[in-house]
């Protein structure tokens, strides 16, 4: 698997100084990585951090150590330059406004580890001693009611690009990017399996938004006669990509599935209930299933794809942690 543009294997850039400099991305092993958090300072608990991760998701106090806190440190200098940019700009057009909220992009495949990334760097941005005010939205909120999908015979092709009302999406950035106060996201329940009918998440001008998803980063055909035609990431500030090898990937899926099974899902209101009580070779038949036939296929056709266009990409190993990140260069 690829980690950046033009075929180019992370692996083999250290031996390769020639594809280095004609990749656009600086390459980093972990321990290389973990250097550029100088004196940043561990604002989270090893509690907080068990707290803050997902399911089958190994991710400690280490991990944040020496992956995070570089990140975080590295955002605090984009969050900065906007706001001197801003400042300036605003002096250019002698007008008085007030900033936009910074949008932090963050995709990847399912089971790789967005939602931690998503929720450990919320926390950490939020304890910068400025104080910031951080909120954190996921797509999974404007995804088309499952009534909907039903009708359209789209439940298989749930996640893909298809089954979200982007116009909705677009309308939510927009809203944000503008400054509107009290903006309105969806809310989802993984319980469920559905988007909860009028409820939502109210986003009221934060400093910064987290955005996760797996297609927030996917592209859109452009119109012939040139109107303007947004996608999501035209809002982003910076965009994360959180990667890893499609066979581990696919192992983390099944087991995450297979602990859902002992967990979860045995909650009579689970719309995956059902799988609670079968055998456990028929659920692990359904789990490779749902992987080989839905998420594979997205995973090829639409998430990896948008891969190249991230700022940042973590590259996770068989541990589920970061061994590689690459660094778009400016």
């Amino acid at each position: 698997m690829t980690l950046a543009a033009h075929d180019i294997e992370a692996a083999d850039l250290p031996d390769d100084p020639q594809k280095r400099d004609t990749s656009p991305y600086h390459f980093f092993t972990a321990e290389e990585w973990s250097r550029f958090r100088a004196d940043t300072p561990m604002t989270l608990t090893a509690d907080e951090v068990q707290r803050l991760r997902s399911l089958n998701d190994p991710v400690d106090l280490g991990e944040v150590r020496q992956i995070y806190l570089s990140l975080s440190r590295l955002l605090s200098t984009h969050v900065e330059s906007s706001q001197m940019l801003f400042e300036q700009r605003k002096r250019f057009l002698s007008m008085s406004e007030t900033k936009t909220p910074f949008v932090i992009g963050i995709a990847g495949s399912v089971a790789v580890g967005k939602s931690t990334t998503a929720r450990i760097l919320a926390q950490l941005l939020s304890r910068w001693p400025s104080s910031p005010k951080v909120d954190l939205v996921t797509t999974d909120g404007f995804l088309y009611p499952n009534a909907v999908l039903q009708r359209e015979n789209m439940m298989d092709r749930k996640g893909f690009p298809e089954s979200y009302d982007v116009g909705a999406l677009l309308r939510f950035l927009s809203a944000i990017k503008a400054g509107q106060p009290n903006v309105r996201a969806p809310s989802y329940s993984h319980m469920t399996y559905d988007v909860l009918p009028d409820q939502y998440t109210v986003i009221d001008r934060p400093d910064i938004l987290i955005f996760e998803g797996i297609n927030v980063l996917q592209s859109r055909n452009l119109p012939a006669d040139g109107k303007i035609v947004p996608m999501v990431s035209d809002f982003f500030d910076f965009s994360i990509y959180i990667d890893a090898e499609e066979s581990l990937i696919h192992s983390w899926y099944v087991n995450r599935f297979m602990r859902l099974r002992e967990t979860a899902f045995k909650n009579p209101e689970s719309y995956f209930h059902r799988y609670a009580t079968i055998s456990e070779d028929a659920a692990r038949a359904i789990a490779e299933g749902l992987w080989h036939n839905i998420n594979l296929k997205n995973l090829h056709q639409n998430i990896l794809p948008t891969r190249p266009r991230a700022d940042l990409i973590l590259q996770k190993g068989p541990n589920h942690l970061t061994e590689k990140v690459a660094l778009r260069k400016l």
